[in-house]
């Protein structure tokens, strides 16, 4: 199979502009460092997911689509599969064992795709949109959050749910990292779960931030999780009462008095440090503890809906598209841009560090 990404030289890139990057696009100059995807979908990308054991990368797109790309160290990538929903998709995740891929979307349906096979297979259903799914391997069950206003855990060799949850809106955001889930719905509500009891609400609070939620990302260590909202700030929030004085928020994807969405929010898997992305089409590495921006990057032209980091945070792929922050008025098919980027993670950049004094 032919190549979908092409190395950057130096600082040009070959033929094909890309003004999505947020430079300029004679011979396609990116920034350093960064890799695209040269064949991305062809409408607006709603989720990046990548294998737990292997350099994979699974996009969901609002074109039906699901596509899979097998990336290399050095930044080349060839396409595996893909396959399709009845309607635009909107979320995904991988199994344990990284051979399989489950989606969820518009048509209301979960897929699970076989990528050996390349076989799917409807394994779980809602009444309205499904926003988010997630495999938990301790329990062997699928979750998955929608806008029908529930929460539901799938055995795949059933077709009914173990059980259904109730909640008191649509589906917005979640993150699950056994035994702790975390749902973000409409209204600015947060529920938190102990999956050693995944019957109960263990903790309902309203969002920290004043404005809707975006995403919500756990602490690696599960005491915790980090909250994005539509107006440019973050809510770095504990689970325990006994650690609440710990709680902050901080204000991001800013500039002078334009505010922006927070996007997407990823913990890198090896240093514990974090990225947030935005409607600002920028990302940025912070380090929570020390309370301190790591890395700022480039903006690009366009608005940043969905990110992720590769298995050993080497990779930070990220995708450039229109992220719906401005209403359906303000989307022009003819002018969108659909990019998928990734950047070779630096230590420097993303390592946790002492913050200066400040004198």
């Amino acid at each position: 199979m032919a190549d979908l990404l092409e190395r950057c030289r130096g600082n040009a890139w070959t033929k094909t502009p890309c003004d999505g990057c947020g430079n300029e696009t004679d011979g396609r100059k990116t920034l350093m460092g960064t890799y695209q995807v040269v064949s991305p979908p062809t409408d607006g990308v709603s989720s990046l997911s990548w294998s737990p054991n292997a350099n994979l990368l699974v996009a969901t797109s609002w074109d039906n689509q699901v596509r899979c790309w097998e990336v290399s160290p050095q930044g080349q990538s060839a396409a595996k599969v893909a396959t399709t929903h009845e309607k635009p998709v909107l979320c995904s995740c991988w199994n344990a064992t990284g051979d399989v891929v489950f989606s969820g979307g518009v048509d209301n349906q979960v897929k699970m795709w076989t990528l050996a096979t390349n076989q799917t297979q409807q394994v779980a259903a809602h009444d309205a949109a499904v926003r988010h799914v997630a495999f938990m391997p301790e329990m062997n069950l699928l979750v998955t959050g929608s806008w029908d206003k529930t929460l539901r855990y799938w055995d795949l060799r059933s077709p009914n749910p173990v059980h259904s949850q109730p909640l008191p809106d649509k589906v917005y955001a979640m993150s699950c990292t056994h035994p702790l889930l975390v749902v973000g719905t409409a209204d600015r509500n947060i529920l938190v779960f102990n999956l050693q009891n995944p019957q109960q609400v263990y903790k309902q609070i309203a969002s920290p931030l004043k404005y809707q939620t975006r995403c919500v990302t756990n602490f690696p260590d599960k005491t915790g999780f980090l909250v994005g909202s539509i107006e440019g700030r973050v809510a770095v929030h504990h689970v325990e009462d006994n650690m609440q004085n710990k709680n902050f928020t901080f204000k991001c994807h800013r500039n002078n008095n334009d505010v922006y969405a927070v996007n997407s929010i990823a913990f890198h898997p090896v240093h514990g440090t974090f990225s947030t992305a935005g409607a600002d089409g920028a990302f940025n590495f912070w380090d929570k503890d020390s309370k301190q921006r790591l890395k700022a990057f480039q903006a690009a032209n366009a608005p940043i809906p969905c990110s992720s980091f590769n298995k050993d945070g080497s990779i930070f792929a990220y995708a450039v598209s229109y992220d719906w922050s401005k209403g359906a008025e303000n989307y022009n098919p003819a002018t969108a841009q659909n990019h998928i980027l990734l950047h070779g993670v630096q230590d420097s950049e993303i390592k946790a560090r002492t913050r200066p004094n400040r004198r």
